[in-house]
């Protein structure tokens, strides 16, 4: 960790093993895990809490303030995962008050030129591709993947295991499982491949297919599918997963299937 050429601040918590290449900065307030590398020309900022065994590339800048007018310097975080990979000039802005941090889990991958802005959570194993640009308050579940310049409108939320076509304006929430396409953002089919990567067998991948059958391919609005699905399928995790964050939808969810 001795790097002549890189300046950590005295207070900054580093463990022993973790490797700091030349001309990088580490302000005050900060923890870095065991065996984590921060590259050159990394700036990680007050407030960062980075776990054990991450990469951080050249260009990054992490936990610096938020892009918002109503930020009034309260105390805030970034918390990083243990085993997780930030490539070059990613920026990860710190919380507000709001939330108080911003979070991304552990195994995740952030490829270059991504924005994950304040008080964003994103779960664990998640996949962000290059160039996405992520508004402030977005949830984003375990195993979704986002496509790269893609655009996600603040407080959306994108459920485990879905997956995002590059280039997507995301403006409606993205429910579990599935794949999101076209303009306006729509229904495109579940994300059967995904599913079968992770060991869903196609006994489950078929429940999942024919839920979202009655929810975006009959002609039944939002509520009447969801009391058919409630009534007609075994209760499961995965429908009851689907149901919850459905109903649970402050900006409602995206549109279903189009045919071109």
């Amino acid at each position: 960790m001795n790097q002549p050429l890189a300046y950590v601040h005295p207070s900054a918590k580093i463990a022993n093993t973790v490797v700091i290449e030349p001309f990088t900065t580490i302000h005050k307030n900060v923890e870095i895990g065991e065996g984590t590398w921060i590259g050159s020309n990394v700036t990680i900022m007050e407030g960062a809490r980075i776990g054990k065994n991450c990469r951080i590339f050249p260009g990054a800048v992490i936990s610096a303030i938020p892009q918002d007018l109503k930020f009034e310097g309260e105390d805030s975080l970034v918390v990083i995962g243990d085993n997780t990979t930030i490539r070059e000039c990613v920026t990860v802005n710190r919380g507000t008050k709001a939330l108080g941090k911003t979070v991304i889990g552990k195994n995740c991958l952030i490829m270059a030129c991504a924005h994950i802005a304040h008080d964003c959570v994103i779960g664990d194993h998640c996949v962000i591709v290059n160039g996405c640009l992520m508004a402030g308050h977005v949830e984003m579940g375990d195993w979704a993947i986002i496509g790269g310049l893609c655009a996600i409108q603040q407080f959306s939320k994108i459920g485990t295991h879905a997956f995002v076509g590059g280039g997507s304006l995301v403006r409606k929430d993205v429910p579990p499982y599935v794949k999101a396409a076209k303009e306006p953002i729509s229904y495109a089919g579940i994300n059967s491949i995904g599913l079968r990567r992770r060991g869903y067998e196609n006994q489950k991948i078929n429940e999942i297919q024919n839920i979202y059958r009655i929810l975006f391919q009959k002609k039944y609005n939002t509520t009447q599918a969801l009391d058919i699905i409630e009534t007609d399928f075994e209760a499961t995790q995965e429908r009851d997963e689907i149901i919850t964050f459905i109903r649970n939808s402050q900006s409602g969810i995206m549109k279903g299937f189009r045919l071109e």
